[in-house]
């Protein structure tokens, strides 16, 4: 076993790679964090994301369990037959609010 010496413990190289050392365990921890977050959105077997909201390139991908299907708009109004379900308002902080009809 070899101990420090006194010259080696002025070598900047020591620091640098305790340094690394440091770094990779603090981005192991991260990662298992991470992954063992509840929110973690491929830990789940239904997710719905929606790209670009509300923009003629909006683009919808729902995961379920395996499957993946994404529905992309082509920036026409649809047209179908149905009746009105309610009303939706917004707040002054942002929030929707939706109320359905009778």
């Amino acid at each position: 076993m070899r101990f420090i010496d006194d010259e080696d413990a002025d070598d900047p190289m020591l620091s640098v790679i305790n340094l690394i050392d440091l770094f990779l365990v603090i981005i192991g921890i991260l990662m298992v964090t991470i992954a063992q977050n509840p929110l973690n959105p491929f830990s789940r077997d239904k997710v719905v994301v929606v790209e670009n909201p509300g923009e003629a390139d909006m683009r919808i991908t729902i995961k379920d369990g395996q499957e993946l299907t994404r529905y992309e708009s082509n920036g026409e109004v649809g047209q179908g037959q149905g009746s009105r379900a309610g009303v939706t308002y917004r707040l002054d902080d942002g929030r929707m609010i939706y109320v359905p009809e009778e």
